[in-house]
């Protein structure tokens, strides 16, 4: 991708995203709107699975996600807490990797830390690989997201 603007970086993630949910076995829905909480839904075994997509690129080995939504307008640059209950799964795109990632926003707190690289010190206590949350659950007791 030669250009970097945001819209373009969150366009290829949903289009990765997309992808990847297919080549999983799911039906992907797409809303009608652009002011949905969800950019796309998945669908199998009859459930519906709300997904949000960001990208980010890795730094120091690892990706994070905050949750929550940034914007600017007029009045300056706000900043909102995302309503984790509009979401079922965030869906990680990362492009050093070119894998998706799917976490439960309502299992992490503010924000999330995967790891794509080994840490430099060697640590593994608290420290969440992302290999482990390459699959995507459609019902909360099944594993990571």
């Amino acid at each position: 991708m030669a250009v970097h603007h945001t819209k373009d970086k969150g366009d290829l993630g949903t289009a990765k995203a997309h992808a990847d949910l297919v080549a999983h076995g799911f039906m992907v829905l797409f809303p009608a709107t652009e002011h949905a909480e969800f950019d796309l839904v998945a669908y199998r075994s009859s459930t519906f699975v709300r997904v949000q997509v960001k990208y980010r690129s890795a730094r120091s080995g690892a990706i994070t996600v905050r949750f929550r939504s940034v914007w600017a307008d007029r009045h300056g640059t706000h900043v909102r807490p995302s309503d984790k209950s509009q979401v079922d799964v965030v869906c990680i795109y990362c492009p050093e990797t070119d894998c998706c990632y799917y976490v439960r926003p309502a299992e992490h707190g503010e924000s999330v830390t995967l790891r794509v690289s080994p840490t430099r010190n060697g640590q593994v206590h608290g420290v969440l690989s992302a290999d482990d949350f390459r699959a995507v659950r459609v019902s909360p007791t099944s594993g990571p997201a």
